[in-house]
């Protein structure tokens, strides 16, 4: 069977993993959003030190590799993409080679909204249930802003994978979107696997 990573990128607080969630429902493909390595790592390891970077890294990387060998038909992934920054795009290629080695098929559904909503959002309920590094409000809300001013969370039009889908999704609710995405890239749905 061919899988299918879903990569739902943006910036932070722009929504990916409650789109995820949405698009899991739809497709039956289960949701490993990217704090769920950040978070287990956190305890042991501050972030952004050697040992956290290698240890979410090499997370990550397992679970694409048990997933492609797994009877599971795909997966949706979230992930800040920081354009233009050394080593990203290496990264994301490397993460996309793990299902395209098998003959999977990786899609990218890119979010952007507002910087006023993405504040508004870094302090909702659902965010702050799943991640529990966000929870020091005045910390999460400086983070952000000052990743605003240092990285490209967006492409700007100049996206290097060809099965790209960009939706701003500012004033979209998010089963829209995940409808969308499902729609876009003809992503199965929940009940053709019964």
């Amino acid at each position: 069977m061919n899988k299918t990573l879903v990569m739902i990128i943006g910036p932070p607080a722009v929504g990916k993993t409650t789109v995820g969630a949405e698009l899991s429902g739809i497709t039956g493909f289960p949701l490993f959003h990217a704090h769920l390595s950040i978070e287990a790592v956190l305890p042991v390891f501050d972030f952004g030190t050697a040992p956290f970077r290698r240890l979410v890294t090499n997370f990550r990387k397992e679970m694409l590799s048990e997933v492609v060998i797994s009877d599971l038909p795909g997966l949706i992934y979230t992930y800040v993409w920081a354009f233009g920054h050394a080593g990203e795009l290496e990264y994301v290629q490397d993460l996309a080679s793990i299902f395209e080695a098998s003959g999977g098929r990786v899609v990218f559904a890119e979010l952007k909204a507002d910087l006023a909503v993405r504040l508004e959002r870094n302090e909702g309920e659902d965010r702050l249930a799943a991640k529990a590094s966000k929870r020091d409000m005045e910390s999460s809300r400086k983070r952000l802003l000052e990743h605003e001013e240092d990285y490209r969370f967006n492409s700007d039009g100049d996206f290097p994978f060809p099965d790209h889908l960009l939706i701003d999704n500012t004033r979209v609710d998010p089963r829209t979107v995940a409808q969308r995405i499902a729609d876009h890239f003809s992503l199965p749905r929940m009940e053709s696997f019964s």
